[in-house]
C-alpha cells in the first residue's frame, strides 16, 4: 500500500469532529507548485532541514515529485516538490506538466510559490486557474500562497506584491518568507500544519525523504553537471546510477566484497542528446568532467557518510527528450 492510499484509508475511517479537535495531531501531503525557478527546491530543503532536492539557477531543474518529510510534535508534513509548470516544447515537458497536475489531485494542501522579486505573470495565472478549477470539486486542496524571496525586495515592493497575490485567487492563507534567510519559515510550517486533516504520523521520526539512495545520487550528479553549462544543454542532461558496489581495494576493481570491508564504487551514466554536447560535458582534456566528478563526489560522500569512488561515463541518447522509449528507459 502506498503512503497516499494509507492516508486515504485513514482519512475515510477517521470520525468527523466538530471544531477540528484542538491539539489533535495532523498529517498529510503538501505540494509546492509554481513557475520554474521560483525557489521550490530551496524551500523544500529548508523546511526538511536537509538537502533532499537539488537546486540550480537553471529553470526546470526538478523532474520528479520529490518528497521531503517534516516531523513536528503536532503534525507530519509530507512535502512534494514538483517540477515548474511551463509551456512544454518536448514530450518530457508535457510529462512534467502532467506530473504536476496529477500530484495536485492527490494532496491536502498546495503551497503556491510566488517570488516577491517578480511580477505576477501569465504562468502564475495559468496555475491559479487550474487551482480554482480543482477547488471547485468536492475534495479540492487548501491553497496557501507562499511569497518567496522577500529578502530581495523592499517593504513597498513587497506590500504591492502581496496585494497583487491576494487578487490572484481566493487563498486560504498568504505567507511571505525568505527560505535562504530562514525568515518566517516556522510561521509557514505552522500555517501548513493547521490546514492539514487530523491524522496519525505516517513515517518514522528519522525519515526525511521517500527518495531512494540511487535516485538521490543520480540527482546529485546531475546537479554538479548543471553548473556552468548554458543554452539548451541543462535540459538535455539525464543521469542513471548503474550500480553502487563495494570492491576489493587491493584486488580486482570489479569483484564485490562484503559491505563495509572494501571501497565503495558508484558507477553511473550521464546522458546527453548529441555528440557535441558530450564534448561540452567532457571539456578540454577531460577538465570539465573532472570538475563534475569532484563536485558530485563531495555531495555523495556527505550523503552516504563515507568516501566513494565515482565512475562516471558520458553517453549519447539521441533526442531522448522527444523519444517515448528513451524517456521510459531514463525513468520518465
Amino acid at each position: 500500500m502506498t503512503a497516499e492510499q494509507q492516508h486515504d484509508e485513514q482519512d475515510q475511517d477517521r470520525p468527523l469532529q466538530a471544531g477540528g479537535g484542538a491539539g489533535a495531531h495532523r498529517s498529510g501531503f503538501v505540494a509546492l507548485v509554481g513557475r520554474p525557478n521560483v525557489g521550490k527546491s530551496t524551500l523544500t530543503n529548508v523546511l526538511v532541514g536537509e538537502k533532499v532536492a537539488i537546486t540550480s539557477t537553471k529553470p526546470q531543474t526538478t523532474r520528479r515529485a520529490i518528497r521531503g518529510i517534516v516531523t513536528r510534535d503536532d503534525a507530519q508534513i509530507i512535502l512534494v516538490d514538483t517540477p515548474g509548470v511551463h509551456r512544454p516544447r518536448t514530450l518530457l515537458g508535457e510529462r512534467l506538466n502532467d506530473l504536476v497536475r496529477e500530484t495536485l489531485g492527490e494532496v491536502d494542501v498546495v503551497g503556491f510559490c510566488l517570488p516577491a522579486d517578480q511580477r505576477i505573470g501569465p504562468g502564475d495565472r495559468f496555475i491559479a486557474e487550474d487551482l480554482v478549477e480543482m477547488r471547485s470539486g468536492r475534495r479540492g486542496p487548501k491553497v496557501v500562497a507562499v511569497v518567496t524571496k522577500i529578502d530581495l525586495v523592499g517593504r513597498d515592493v513587497l506590500a504591492e506584491h502581496l496585494m497583487a497575490v491576494d487578487q490572484l485567487m481566493g487563498f486560504d492563507e498568504i505567507v511571505p518568507i525568505s527560505a535562504t534567510q530562514g525568515e518566517q519559515v516556522d510561521v509557514l510550517l505552522g500555517v501548513i500544519s493547521a490546514q492539514l486533516p487530523e491524522g496519525p504520523q505516517l513515517y518514522p521520526d528519522d525519515q526525511l525523504t521517500e527518495e531512494s539512495r540511487d535516485d538521490r545520487i543520480s540527482e546529485l550528479i546531475r546537479e554538479a553537471a548543471l553548473e556552468g553549462v548554458r543554452d539548451e544543454l541543462p535540459h538535455s542532461i539525464a543521469v542513471v546510477v548503474e550500480e553502487v558496489v563495494e570492491v576489493d581495494p587491493d584486488g580486482d576493481a570489479f569483484t564485490p566484497v562484503e559491505p563495509g570491508t572494501g571501497r565503495l564504487v558508484v558507477r553511473a551514466s550521464l546522458f546527453v542528446e548529441r555528440d557535441s554536447q558530450k564534448g561540452i560535458i567532457i571539456g578540454k582534456g577531460g577538465s570539465r568532467l573532472r570538475e563534475v566528478g569532484a563536485g558530485a563526489r563531495a555531495e555523495i560522500n556527505h550523503l552516504l557518510g563515507r568516501k566513494v569512488h565515482l565512475d562516471l561515463r558520458i553517453k549519447v541518447a539521441k533526442d531522448w527528450q522527444r523519444d517515448p522509449k528513451q524517456l521510459g528507459r531514463l525513468g520518465f
